[in-house]
């Protein structure tokens, strides 16, 4: 195998301890000389790490993801002077055999599959992205967090036979909420009472929401009650206080989010996980392909001896494909959208969580080229796939008739009226053959192109014109 690197290191990451491997290729030398040693995971002894590293001119250095025990390793080695070519496996790629693994063998092994070429290290982005990538990623455990509190609110409704869930499609809401302060006071309320708390359009379920809120509610339901409203509202203010941090970091990607928003199905929100999670650097994937695979929305390729195998997609960036699939799934209900066709064409044949999937990797794929080129969005029409082929469409729509028993016929448009036609008689002498061929009076060429009329205003041909 060809050598790559005459000089790097490999690093076995642990909780308490790394292992240190560095080879050094000396010319006219076969054999490479090794250099091990083990350090501890504070900063001090990462910082003695770095210049030892310093002290033997290394500067390229691989490690293994290992849990979260790889970011002190990063954080210090990446304000190296000089800068160090870092690189981040999947300890997939390196796997030691079985009955041969030590830290020390595993160290050795990393720094020559990278002396090699033979590792193919994980995206990391630069630290102002890896902080709102921690952002949206803390809003998303929040807005978890605060979705389980919901549902045991709706729960312990249901304990006392209280439905208000059976009426009110958010019990959180603006009248939901009113009404669960007021039940969670602990004063006997008559379910008209609380019924009147409705606002807006839960107004015209009122006899419904009378019905629902008939329940029998005791002092356990109101201290739990009262428990979950606080929580909740604390979870509330947390998701604010996020929102007004992201709002705080991303004014520099203003107009990048503007453009991403014009996708269906994609709002703020889902702009900003696009951004802390792929980053504004798009050469860091080669192409759109690539940036869906690594966000693991592509099928799964498993083949052998002609057999087609499992097709599921692999575990890529969990963060970027839940946003990725909440947006297909809006943007599979909005009008008169490219998407929602594609949506349903895909349903049709796949099922429907298949075709939100397909419809997410779509959406990467645009929002990949509006990140990389600066252009916008452009909507081709929920008649996208009918005006592409509009003869199968009406095969087919004909055809879906005829199967519930209608009599179809058909009708063509009339024809438009033909062109008219170019004239390929040969031009009289002394006239220009393109433009005589065209039936123009005047030579409209550049003079010396071609050769012009002599006169043209007593040419017996250019009078039939």
């Amino acid at each position: 195998m060809r050598l790559l690197y005459r000089r790097c290191a490999g690093i076995d990451v642990h909780k308490k301890s790394v292992t240190v491997c560095i080879r050094k290729r000396a010319r006219g030398k076969r054999d490479p000389e090794i250099e091990e040693a083990v350090f501890g995971t504070f900063t001090q002894d990462l910082e003695r790490l770095r210049e030892w590293l310093r002290k033997h001119r290394v500067k390229h250095v691989a490690m293994e993801s290992t849990g979260v025990y790889w970011i002190p390793v990063w954080n210090i080695l990446e304000t190296s002077r000089p800068k160090l070519n870092l690189l981040l496996v999947n300890p997939a790629t390196v796997r030691a055999l079985q009955g041969n693994k030590t830290d020390r063998i595993d160290a050795r092994r990393i720094a020559e599959f990278l002396q090699y070429g033979l590792l193919r290290g994980s995206f990391i982005p630069p630290q102002p992205i890896r902080h709102l990538r921690e952002l949206t990623r803390m809003r998303v455990h929040i807005q978890q967090d605060r979705n389980r509190v919901v549902n045991r609110i709706a729960r312990l409704l249901e304990t006392v036979n209280i439905k208000l869930g059976s009426v009110a499609t958010n019990i959180v809401g603006t009248s939901g909420r009113d009404i669960l302060r007021r039940l969670a006071e602990g004063t006997r309320q008559q379910p008209e009472e609380l019924a009147q708390l409705a606002r807006t359009q839960l107004r015209a379920k009122i006899p419904e929401l009378i019905l629902a809120l008939d329940g029998r509610p005791d002092e356990h339901f109101r201290w739990m009650l009262t428990r979950l409203l606080r929580k909740l509202e604390w979870l509330d203010a947390e998701v604010a206080a996020v929102d007004e941090k992201l709002c705080e970091h991303m004014q520099p990607y203003e107009e990048l989010i503007r453009r991403l928003c014009t996708i269906p199905g994609v709002d703020v929100t889902t702009a900003r996980v696009l951004i802390a999670e792929l980053g504004t650097d798009m050469t860091q994937f080669p192409d759109a392909a690539h940036a869906a695979s690594w966000a693991g929305l592509c099928p799964g390729n498993a083949e052998s001896g002609g057999k087609r195998f499992s097709g599921r997609t692999r575990k890529g960036d969990r963060y970027l494909r839940r946003i990725l699939v909440q947006s297909a799934w809006g943007a599979a209900r909005t009008r008169n959208c490219f998407y929602a066709s594609l949506f349903h064409r895909i349903a049709h044949r796949r099922g429907m969580k298949k075709a939100a999937v397909a419809v997410a990797h779509r959406l990467l794929k645009i929002a990949f080229a509006i990140m990389r080129d600066g252009t916008e969005y452009r909507e081709r029409g929920g008649d996208h796939f009918d005006r592409r082929n509009p003869e199968k469409t009406a095969r087919k729509l004909v055809s879906r008739l005829e199967r519930i028993g209608m009599l179809v016929e058909v009708t063509r448009p009339l024809q438009k009226p033909e062109a008219r036609k170019i004239r390929r008689e040969p031009a009289p002498p002394g006239e220009c053959r393109k433009c005589w061929n065209w039936g123009l009076k005047t030579c409209i060429h550049v003079r010396g192109k071609c050769k012009t009329a002599q006169s043209t205003s007593s040419s017996p041909a250019n009078s039939e014109v």
